[in-house]
């Protein structure tokens, strides 16, 4: 095996990862299989190609799977309940009417981009869409714009948020990968996120939404106009519940850096707290006050909430886990050596490795979640070999590949172009080119910062 065709162990390996890769792909985009499963069974063939021991094999899956899930599936499971009670609550939309009123009407598309950016730090992208598009149909309603030109704006801040914007869990994926540092890694996520948020979401979407005329599906429309609008939260308690996880997480980062060793009680308190999974269930339990309670709902009505808002995330976080049992097998298999190797060989820029690792894997499997799990194990080794390159923005770089060319394979796909009632060309048009900017703008920016970093 070692010796296929005379080539030498690595690039042996490296053919037995693109067969595993390969199979992944044509499994989920040609006959629809289920990621989860899907994943598995690519990374028991992988093992099995690359001469793995069965016990071995079984041991790198689950640790694989397990280690994966041990962080990220908190942070999924908290995050959405605090996105549903920014639903509940009317909070969502209580930032969007506030946007209106500080931003003016004629500026309104730059808002939305805005609160696609803040609602999407806790909640998965698909999350953020279903809490927004009413919100979209109303703001498109009252300030009589084109559709798209406030939709684009809203879905531009979402995914940006969803590929580069910690703590969100896909960003998180390559942090925990990549032994990153949390603290710097949001600070360059947004010297890097807002102006590729700003690209490809208000001037885009001004754009084409000129060219693209879509009006919402009559049902929907119908549905979110006789919304009441009146009792809704106030402002500034709903942007702190938002944002208090992230304040907590960089209020760690802070006191770490001030205080490396951690001798002060203070430095090891602030550090507890700003433990994504701790800074997350304050946010949670503050939310069931400050837009539960507060707003007048009883026990049994928050208990419902957040019971019912888990059950959509179980197939994420089985796809999330099934990618980091595939990644641990790329790891133990010897995979991820070989292709640090060539990699370094190759004299490849390392920022510009992640990305198109995770923008080739995002374009056959259709799944940013599983771009972004899948090239941080492949990109783990490459950064170990590469002690000059910042590793932070490693993740932002592995997060903008796998915003890249969303098509008929992504879900997401199909969500915007079912909600914004468009065809699949005006969703190629629109949607897809947005998601190419967005992760295109955001590569250059980063080559730009890693020259000062």
């Amino acid at each position: 095996m070692d010796q296929l065709f005379g080539m030498g162990h690595n690039a042996t390996l490296l053919v037995w990862a693109l067969l595993a890769i390969l199979f992944l792909v044509v499994m989920i985009a040609k006959f629809k299989w289920n990621p989860f499963v899907t994943l598995l069974l690519s990374a028991l063939l992988l093992g099995f190609l690359a001469g793995m021991d069965g016990q071995a094999l079984i041991k790198s899956v689950t640790g694989g799977l397990g280690g994966t899930l041990g962080t990220i599936a908190i942070v999924i499971g908290l995050g959405t309940m605090l996105g549903k009670m920014m639903a509940e609550s009317g909070g969502a939309e209580r930032i969007a009417t506030t946007m209106i009123d500080r931003f003016g009407e004629k500026r309104v598309h730059w808002a939305m981009m805005v609160v696609g950016f803040i609602v999407g730090i806790p909640v998965f992208f698909e999350v953020g869409v279903i809490l927004l598009i009413p919100i979209v149909f109303i703001v498109a309603r009252k300030v009589k714009m084109p559709l798209l030109q406030i939709g684009i704006p809203v879905l531009a801040g979402l995914s940006t948020v969803h590929g580069l914007v910690p703590p969100h869990p896909a960003p998180m994926i390559a942090i925990d990968a990549f032994q990153a540092d949390l603290g710097k890694t949001i600070l360059y996520s947004l010297i890097v996120g807002l102006p590729t948020a700003i690209l490809a979401g208000p001037l885009f979407g001004k754009w084409i939404g000129k060219r693209i005329a879509v009006s919402p599906p009559e049902n929907l429309a119908k549905q979110f106009s006789s919304r009441e609008t009146g009792d809704l939260p106030g402002f500034g308690i709903t942007l702190f519940t938002i944002l208090l996880p992230v304040i907590l997480m960089l209020a760690g980062s802070i006191a770490s850096i001030a205080d490396p060793h951690a001798f002060n009680p203070v430095t090891r308190f602030c550090a507890f707290i700003g433990n994504e999974v701790v800074a997350l269930l304050i946010a949670v339990v503050f939310s069931l006050f400050s837009l539960g309670f507060a707003r007048g709902f009883s026990k049994t009505d928050i208990s419902r909430f957040t019971h019912e808002c888990l059950a959509p995330t179980a197939s994420i976080i089985l796809i999330i886990g099934g990618g980091g049992a595939f990644k641990q097998v790329l790891i133990n298999s010897g995979v991820g050596d070989a292709i640090a190797a060539i990699a370094t060989q190759a004299n490849v820029n390392v920022l510009l490795f992640a990305w198109l690792v995770a923008a080739l894997i995002r374009v056959a499997t259709g799944s940013a979640t599983v771009a972004m799990t899948t090239a941080a194990g492949i990109v783990a080794p490459v950064l170990a070999l590469s002690p000059g390159s910042s590793v932070e923005l490693a993740v932002l770089a592995t997060g903008a590949g796998s915003l890249v060319l969303s098509h008929v394979n992504d879900a997401g796909f199909w969500m915007v172009k079912e909600f914004f009632n468009m065809s699949v060309p005006q969703t190629l048009k629109s949607w897809t080119v947005m998601e190419t900017l967005l992760s295109v703008v955001a590569l250059a920016l980063i080559m730009v910062v890693s020259v000062f970093v």
